[in-house]
Order: C-alpha cells, then structure tokens, then sequence
C-alpha cells in the first residue's frame, strides 16, 4: 500500500497572491534598469507574486480538494504597499533580493490559509514568521573549478558589487491583491514553469 502510494503522480503546488497587471509592470520595467551587476538573474514576471504557502509535493488526486480548501476562504480585501529599498537574503552572502510587502491584511489570511491547509493534511506550517514579500531577483552562483563542481552539488552565491536600486516612487502607492491563486510548479532545467490550478477572487479596498 506504501509503495503503490509513493507511486502515485505528485505535483509541487504553492499558494500566492497575484499582483495586479500595472504593479508587475512596473516591477518588470524596475528590473530592467535596476538589475544591472551581473551576478543577478531577474525573476520572470509570472513569478512576481506574494507566496502565501507552499505545499510543496502533493498527489495529484488531491488537487481538487486543495483547490476547494482555497476557493472557501472568505473573500476579503488584501491591501499590499511595497517598500523603497529591496531586501538581501541573507544579509551577508545574498543567494536573493525581495521587496517587503507589508500587509496586515496578507498575514491575516495567511494563517487561515495555514490552518485550512494543515486541517486538510497537506500543509505543515514554517517554524518562521511568514513574510509578505516579492522576490524580484536570484543571485547566479559563482564559477567553480572541476574540483570544486566534484566536491559539492551547488556553489556559493556569486558577490553582489551593486545591489538592486530603490523602486521609482509609482510601485510605493497601497494597491489591492486581485486573487489568490494555486498554482502548480514544473521544474525545468531553464526554470520553473507556473500553471494555475484555481483561484480566489479578493475585493479591492474601494469594494470593486
């Protein structure tokens, strides 16, 4: 029985919080003009969104019912405001740069999130505080010698001479989060690939 389970087709799921066309936009124009030391690598827009929980592997049958766990959270405004300056991680040897988006409303909804997803057995949650952020930048890793490539399965984070500049003052207004999405992650060697799976209509603050 065990092992006809570990059989089964699983699929790497994640929850996040789309951004609006205009905000992600403007992030993708940002990025052009803001990354430019070459150890960093831009994140492609379908990944610029605020992860809420990620579930990672799951069995496949069991797609739908973690889509309905997320389509019967109650729908509510998630107001979002990113910050100036983008964030390195971790501080000493940046492997990431994201910008803070605070949220009170994204972290209320993050623990039901949480609460539904681990109440349904497919989500454990993290022993850290959840984060409300976009990641907007990976570090490449630095060049390796054959030795080096042979002893160890990854290497360093190259060194980052010129961080990410501060984001134009139109990214800094508070927008709404349109949805909630679930979304499915396909590993391939030139990067993940996003497929949403459902989605969560939010109200905007205005009640739109």
């Amino acid at each position: 029985m065990a092992k006809e389970r570990l059989k089964s087709p699983r699929a790497r799921l994640f929850v996040a919080l789309d951004l609006p066309d205009l905000v992600r936009g403007g992030l993708i124009a940002w990025q052009r003009e803001a990354l430019d030391d070459p150890a960093l690598r831009m994140i492609v827009p379908e990944a610029l969104h605020v992860t809420l929980c990620f579930l990672a592997y799951q069995p496949e049958k069991d797609i739908e019912r973690i889509a309905e766990i997320v389509r019967g959270v109650e729908a509510r405004p998630v107001e979002l405001r990113l910050a100036a300056d983008p964030v390195a991680v971790p501080p000493n040897r940046a492997r990431l740069f994201a910008v803070d988006a605070s949220s009170d409303q994204a972290v209320a909804l993050q623990a039901e999130l949480s609460d539904r997803l681990e109440a349904g057995g497919v989500y454990r949650p993290e022993k850290r505080p959840f984060w409300s952020h976009v990641t907007v930048a990976r570090v490449k890793p630095e060049k390796r010698t054959p030795s080096e490539r042979r002893g160890r399965r990854r290497g360093r984070p190259a060194l980052v001479q010129r961080a990410p500049t501060p984001l134009p003052g139109d990214l800094l207004e508070p927008f709404s989060a349109p949805r909630m999405t679930l979304y499915r992650s396909i590993l391939h060697p030139a990067g993940a690939e996003y497929v949403p799976l459902a989605a969560l209509d939010l109200p905007s603050e205005a009640g739109g």
